[in-house]
């Protein structure tokens, strides 16, 4: 069976949180949240919430065992972009783009419904 969560709409470039992401795809729970928890960036703490409210919906809702539990597939989209100004020189303006993502993680405890 499988259960998955997502985070629409973090504010971190796609392809800054897929490095991160690229990390932990494969693993089970227990070693990807100690390399989370290790890798020091804002994608890793973006990361291990989007993971843990997974592996809460796989033992809450489907009851599934913790220690079971394997990333089977995890992917980041890219979302809306948010358009922001900033003054340049000589009158000039440029455009900032604020990127967004859409993280999402499935974990699967290999079994079949």
């Amino acid at each position: 069976m499988e259960a998955y969560a997502k985070h629409k709409m973090a504010m971190i470039a796609p392809r800054k949180a897929r490095m991160t992401l690229d990390l932990i795809r494969g693993k089970d729970i227990k070693t990807a949240e100690a390399i989370l928890k290790n890798t020091n960036t804002k994608s890793s703490r973006l990361i291990i919430k989007v993971l843990n409210s997974a592996v809460s919906n796989a033992t809450n809702n489907l009851e599934m065992n913790k220690d079971d539990l394997k990333i089977s597939e995890c992917f980041i989209n890219p979302g809306p972009i948010l358009k922001r100004i900033k003054f340049g020189s000589r009158t000039k303006i440029d455009r900032r783009d604020k990127r967004t993502s859409h993280i999402t993680i499935k974990v699967s405890d290999g079994k079949e419904a």
